[in-house]
């Protein structure tokens, strides 16, 4: 029996959920106009919609700011005074700000932008660890009219300098460094290689967070606490037409140069403050935690912009979850009595992975509510996450959005979606949807479309309007570039990318599907499916696959996994090869990077790898797949 509701102590949102839908089925705009009154306006919209495709306008004349929306609003209220980021680093140091404190720390470092030179429109680089001054880094350009493209600490120098170019970045904020796994990662020096040629960027404010030397160049690099000494606490919200950009954010795809997603500034506020009350079903005594880096976009819509116009309080946490030891996570949701955990489905599989002995002698009772967001949840881990993490009292809001879309589109709500493991439920309201075929007829599973313009949209690629019309528009339509199949409860259920299948012998399957199998399996914890040239068949599959602690490693085991893949699946589907692995190539946001896997099967040269957590895990890749 799975849980349809939240404990018997929540008050149900039904009644206020309900005629929502029936509203937003009737018309759109009227819908969305009446949603809009979730922010505060400077100035009303004269028209809800301007659609001509690809192209789209929302609010068009309305005048509103998005920092003011997150902060101002909230400072004649008892929100104040409320705890508005718990913040604690890899080493276990505490700061906790108010809401009032935030707004004082954003507006002195607004007026420390503008003295640099900063003026509405200007494109700020954000190149930081997760602290507080990366979230007051991103509302003070919010608050000044600055564009600002926040840069994952994560990345290389190269891709650092890709965005910076693209992005015509003219100021840079950044740290001297960050701690991962007990060590600094040297993100100055990284910023320094990152500008040394004919770069945009004027002035580098650099953040004081470890105590590691640094080279400073005088004249264009400056340190914050020098700038935020004497920066006046009061500096007016620049007011922003509904569809001045707010922020530009890369993402990368499988080839060729990041796209520069932009959004807007009123419908994408509009979009994340609506979702985050509807899918979390928020509480004033919450205490929230999206475990994203705000390098993603969802930092940037479930960590930054939506928890704070919605006032909650939420943790901040700089580390990794097995650092110092793989009970991290549990013992900061036991310490801060956290209600609501907001994390991806490969972490889950990790701490699956790990074992739930780690979890034992922790207090997990706070917790309320779960989310899953990323990628598709498998069956088995969406049961793990529930029993273990939830303690069988818990939802599960599985998220399904983009990037590109903003904000959540397809989730179950709190107390009004009876939940199905593993499914990302149905569309939230205001939101159209169709799967079809690769003819575009109606299909119960196919591609996934939107058919009909939603608020917190993409409203481009920067600096590429060619490519935005290609990568993402048919006939119309939105594509997703992502595979779903619905079912006769009208479900949505997420399959991968639609890149992301193999044509074995002319049946197209999912990879997402055979990992699915796989990780149902009692002795697999994580898996990723590639697809390999067959001469036969077109193409072959093989799986790389990490085993649960404690699984035997045996020949008998690999013969068993395929078989168990061809029970569940079909013959068609069984794996040609599978090599057990002790880690997969994953992202530090903890995204599997297939592409890599790809590279490594045909032999071709690897790239860029200064995203991935342990660019090492490579190498024993390498080695084990020519060994095998």
């Amino acid at each position: 029996m799975f849980p349809t509701c939240l404990p018997p102590n929540a008050p149900p949102i039904v009644h206020e959920i309900s005629p929502i839908f029936e509203e937003a089925s009737q018309s759109k705009e009227a819908f969305w106009a009446k949603q809009a009154s979730c922010l505060e306006w400077f100035a009303p919209w004269n028209s809800v919609l301007e659609w001509d495709p690809p192209l789209v306008k929302w609010f068009l004349g309305g005048k509103l700011n998005a920092c003011y929306n997150c902060l101002d609003r909230h400072m004649n209220t008892a929100t104040s005074q409320k705890i508005a980021l718990l913040w604690e680093g890899e080493n276990g140091e505490e700061r906790a700000l108010t809401y009032e404190d935030l707004y004082k720390e954003v507006n002195k470092f607004s007026n420390v932008l503008k003295s640099l030179g900063i003026q509405k429109g200007d494109k700020i680089a954000i190149y930081l660890p997760m602290v507080p001054e990366a979230v007051i880094a991103m509302l003070s350009c919010a608050r000044i009219g600055a564009v600002h493209t926040v840069v994952f600490a994560g990345f290389s120098s190269d891709s650092l300098k890709d965005r910076i170019v693209d992005s015509r970045a003219k100021l840079l904020i950044t740290a001297d460094g960050g701690y991962r796994r007990g060590s600094v990662t040297p993100l100055k020096a990284t910023a320094d290689l990152a500008i040394q040629d004919a770069s945009p960027i004027q002035t580098v404010v650099v953040l004081k967070r470890t105590a590691e030397p640094i080279s400073m160049t005088p004249g264009r690099d400056l340190w914050y606490h020098d700038l935020m000494k004497n920066a006046s606490a009061q500096c007016p919200p620049e007011e922003m037409d509904s569809e001045d950009e707010l922020y530009i954010l890369y993402t990368s795809g499988s080839t060729g140069k990041p796209k520069g997603i932009v959004h807007t500034t009123g419908g994408y506020m509009v979009g994340t403050t609506l979702t985050t009350r509807w899918v979390f079903d928020i509480k004033p005594t919450d205490i929230y935690w999206c475990t994203a880096d705000i390098g993603w976009v969802t930092g940037h819509s479930y960590v930054v912009y939506g928890p704070l116009s919605n006032g909650m309080t939420q943790i901040l946490y700089e580390g990794s979850p097995d650092f110092p030891e793989r009970n991290r996570f549990w013992k900061l949701i036991e310490k801060y009595g956290v209600t609501i955990l907001y994390t991806a489905p490969t972490a889950i599989r990790t701490f699956m992975k790990w074992g739930e002995e780690w979890i034992k002698g922790c207090d997990l009772s706070s917790l309320r509510l779960l989310g899953s967001v990323g990628e598709p949840i498998n069956p088995e881990a969406w049961m793990w996450y529930h029993t273990h993490i939830g303690q069988k009292r818990c939802p599960i809001v599985d998220t399904w959005w983009q990037t590109e879309t903003g904000s959540i589109m397809i989730a179950p709500i709190p107390g009004f979606t009876p939940l199905k493991p593993a499914s990302a439920t149905k569309p939230l309201p205001g939101i159209d949807i169709a799967i079809l075929n690769e003819q575009g007829d109606p299909t119960s599973q196919g591609n996934l479309y939107i058919t009909h313009p939603w608020p917190s949209m993409l409203r481009g690629i920067h600096n590429d309007p060619i490519r935005f019309k290609e990568t993402y528009w048919k006939n119309g339509l939105y594509f997703t570039g992502d595979g779903a199949k619905i079912d006769e409860d009208g479900y949505v259920w997420l399959t991968g990318r639609v890149d992301d299948v193999i044509n074995v012998s002319g049946h197209r399957l999912g990879t997402m599907e055979i990992e699915s199998a796989l990780i149902d399996h009692k002795y697999v914890a994580e898996a990723a499916v590639i697809g390999i040239s067959h001469s036969i068949k077109g193409q072959g599959i093989v799986c790389f696959v990490s085993l649960k602690e404690g699984a035997p490693l045996t020949t008998d085991l690999e013969n068993e996994l395929k078989h168990f893949v061809a029970k569940k699946i079909g013959a068609i589907a069984r794996p040609e090869r599978i090599l057990f692995i002790h880690d997969l190539p994953k992202t530090r946001s903890g995204k599997i990077m297939r592409r890599l896997l790809r590279d490594i099967a045909e032999g071709r040269v690897i790239g860029d790898v200064s995203t991935l957590a342990d660019p090492t895990v490579l190498n024993t890749l390498k080695e084990k797949y020519l060994e095998d």
